[in-house]
């Protein structure tokens, strides 16, 4: 079978043939017929993740079919039955076991969970890891709810965009930043109330100027300007990351932090039971994932190197 392949450490994978795999009992084999990147597919091409061996199939998101089923694959391996941490031996599929961006791929037949019926399969490739993490940041971690004035920032990445959209159907007022107006616009057109531009300096003195404040931000980027957050929390704001691209978060305000009683999650995908429930509200309010773009799975470095440059809206869908 043809498969997206990391074949050395901080290289690009290779679009190689690799032996069909063959399920054991109580595993499933599926054909997969669409697979979408995460930012740490992308963070293990540059030996930014650990455990990292070769030769591996990358890939957490698929989706495709078993016989007649159209399944989509829950990434979680061994989280264990505690619902507020993982064990110690959980793993995420595609890292160091074998991943989805092949034409097959065997997991544990739990794993497998029906296709919403609303979603072309190439959509509900693109649910899985994304989606996950969403859920968990924005229901379990910052519990919101109707009528909350809810932040995203950094809207245009796979998660980002799947907690705007999860906390606009359970009718919060949402608003977004980014460094691009284009990508703000993008959001409105979901549903979200409006977005500021987290480049310009004075943007925490806009947001409390057109809307007071907000009871909860979803964060990916952690960083200096975490800081401004607790600028424009609202009394007992709850903020969630799951994410530290810009690194250390620095100078936070604990006066602010204690008297306005915030609280401070950070968040890792989510357990099995929330992979369920998150597939249901999926089902439930017909959301669809957005996509950037598809690649034929052949082309799937041309993903990598998009993702690279976040020049994404969306998630970048491999077709196989």
């Amino acid at each position: 079978m043809n498969a997206l392949v990391l074949t050395e450490e901080k290289q690009l994978p290779q679009y190689i043939e690799m032996q069909k795999p063959t399920p054991k009992k109580g595993e499933a084999l599926v054909n997969i017929e669409a697979a979408a990147l995460n930012h740490r597919d992308v963070w293990i091409t540059k030996g930014l993740y650990p455990n990292i061996h070769t030769p591996t199939i990358l890939g957490s998101d698929g989706a495709g079919r078993v016989g007649e089923r159209k399944v989509i694959i829950n990434p979680n391996i061994d989280w264990g039955d505690d619902e507020a941490v993982q064990t110690l031996y959980y793993q995420i599929l595609g890292m160091p076991e074998n991943g989805t961006f092949a034409e097959y791929i065997v997991v544990e037949e739990d794993r497998l969970h029906d296709m919403p019926e609303h979603l072309s399969m190439e959509e509900a490739a693109a649910l899985p890891l994304g989606g996950l993490t969403a859920f968990r940041a924005t229901f379990t971690k910052c519990q919101i709810k109707k009528g909350d004035k809810v932040l995203i920032s950094g809207v245009g990445g796979g998660v980002a965009l799947f907690a705007c959209q999860f906390a606009i159907a359970t009718g919060a007022e949402v608003y977004v930043t980014s460094s691009s107006e284009a990508k703000i616009q993008r959001a409105i057109e979901l549903g979200a109330k409006g977005g500021f531009l987290y480049t310009d300096e004075n943007w925490t003195k806009q947001l409390r100027k057109e809307i007071g404040g907000v009871d909860a931000i979803i964060d990916s980027a952690a960083g200096d300007g975490f800081a401004n957050f607790v600028k424009i929390c609202n009394p007992a704001a709850r903020i969630c990351f799951y994410g530290g691209t810009r690194g250390k978060i620095n100078n936070l305000n604990p006066q602010l932090m204690f008297w306005k009683q915030i609280s401070i999650f950070g968040s890792t995908m989510g357990s099995d039971k929330e992979f369920g429930e998150m597939v249901e509200f999926v089902r439930e309010h017909k959301i669809k994932p957005v996509i950037d773009q598809i690649y034929d799975l052949k082309d799937g470095v041309e993903a990598f190197k998009r993702m690279d440059a976040g020049q994404q809206f969306g998630k970048l869908v491999l077709k196989i």
